[in-house]
């Protein structure tokens, strides 16, 4: 499969998990039909300044962020550190991350595979 950028999907949309402000995902593959049911989103994510996706724990799956660029601040589990641009942050099943962009726009690979 080649995806070309002008046939990735892009939506701008409210910060999830009872978050901040908007963030704009555009889908590297779309949802597990893509992914061999082994995964449900693969999406370089944009989290605007003064937005946050909320703080929320995995269940059945887990997550990886690389972070392309932007500073901000990441929850691990209740621990708040510094992003910075080439920083990974994993979080797995039944542990709980939240991202919040504070001055510039967070760029970031988004991945979520199931564990099951």
């Amino acid at each position: 499969m080649i995806r070309r950028s002008s046939e990735k999907e892009s939506i701008t949309k409210p910060a999830p998990f009872n978050g901040v402000g908007e963030i704009t995902v555009r889908s590297l593959l779309n949802g597990p039909d893509e992914m061999e049911k082994k995964g449900r989103v693969f999406a370089h994510t944009t989290v605007y300044p003064g937005s946050r996706i909320g703080l929320h724990t995995h269940k059945g799956d887990a997550e990886t962020y690389y972070i392309l660029s932007g500073h901000g601040k990441y929850n691990d589990n209740g621990t708040i550190v510094d992003v910075q641009p080439g920083d990974v942050y994993y979080c797995g099943e039944g542990q709980c991350h939240s991202i919040e962009a504070v001055d510039e726009p967070i760029e970031m690979i988004a991945l979520i595979l199931y564990t099951g």
